[in-house]
């Protein structure tokens, strides 16, 4: 079961729009370990995540489509790109780990007990409550010696490797644990009109830029990002528990490769931040028209990794039926 160290695997949800936040956090970092010599990266939509609170059929087309396309645009090109749905041992996996796995691990999982403090646990889709098994099936199908995890994730990966361990101990060494990784951290890019919280993909999350926000949008929801009422010498400056809307700009602006040397006013911030953010922005914006002028190479280009994934996981899921006597 030996397999590359260099693999590297991770899903995005289709739940709404991509951010700034997604790009600088989290795109960037995976075109980075994507261009490493000897890299085996693994990205795709996680269009069966979505499945797991209410949602639009069409709109859901929409956003996995448009995801889709802003993977490539954000330069994932050296990765093998795909959607989960359209890679079959996913969903078959899932159903023998959810064998493996107890209804007392699941209910500690940190979504579905938010949705027990929200009172909501009665309307909560079964899905919400096994997806965390789910997760551990799109690590477990790749055979990764590591999985890179923040902190956010780093409960499902826990439970991905004692799924893994379990179902070795009781059927035989079918799966590889994989190691916890704690990756250099991306850029924090938090909310623009409430900065204690990350921005969002919510759709109208008026806090939130979007990669597919127009220059004009963009400079309009920096005009409009919370600072705080200080005037004096000096408040241009980063302190996220005094000045947590002032350190998100300064921030951000650093994370563009923009500069605050100079800057004394929060105008002239909130104007190096734009320029920055629609520099950084636009190369986006300018390759996601391109693709979306030639939709069948996105296609081309995730039928041809979903071959891939296809051929790679199959016979993972082939052991593991066997193992239990499938």
């Amino acid at each position: 079961m030996t397999r590359p160290t260099s693999r590297t695997l991770s899903l995005l949800t289709p739940s709404g729009h991509l951010t700034l936040g997604n790009l600088l956090g989290a795109l960037r970092p995976m075109a980075a370990r994507a261009a490493d010599v000897g890299a085996d990266a693994f990205y795709g939509v996680s269009d069966l995540h979505a499945l797991t609170t209410p949602h639009d059929p069409v709109a859901l087309r929409e956003r996995s489509t448009e995801l889709a396309t802003l993977l490539l645009a954000a330069g994932l090109d050296r990765a093998t790109l795909f959607r989960q749905s359209r890679v079959p041992a996913h969903r078959s996996l899932a159903y023998l780990l959810e064998c493996t796995a107890h209804t007392g691990e699941l209910s500690r999982m940190i979504q579905f007990r938010e949705k027990v403090r929200s009172g909501s646990e009665g309307s909560a889709r079964v899905s919400l409550f096994t997806y965390p098994v789910l997760m551990a099936a799109d690590i477990l199908l790749y055979r990764p010696a590591a999985v890179p995890v923040g902190d956010d994730q780093r409960q499902h990966v826990e439970l991905a490797r004692d799924l893994a361990q379990r179902f070795n101990h009781a059927y035989g060494p079918v799966f590889t644990v994989p190691e916890l990784v704690t990756p250099p951290l991306g850029a924090r890019v938090m909310d623009l009109a409430e900065p204690t919280r990350k921005m969002s993909k919510s759709a109208g999350a008026a806090g939130s830029i979007y990669l597919l926000d127009s220059p004009d949008l963009v400079r309009r929801k920096i005009a409009r990002a919370v600072t705080d009422s200080d005037t004096g010498t000096g408040a241009v400056r980063a302190d996220r528990n005094a000045k947590p809307g002032v350190t998100n700009l300064l921030e951000i602006l650093e994370a563009c490769g923009g500069s605050a040397a100079g800057v004394s006013t929060y105008g002239a911030l909130k104007k190096n931040v734009t320029e920055a953010v629609v520099a950084v922005l636009e190369p986006v914006r300018r390759r996601y028209a391109e693709l979306t002028a030639d939709p069948a190479h996105v296609t081309a280009v995730f039928a041809d990794g979903e071959a891939r994934c296809r051929a790679l996981t199959e016979p993972v899921l082939a052991a593991a039926e066997a193992a239990v006597g499938l």
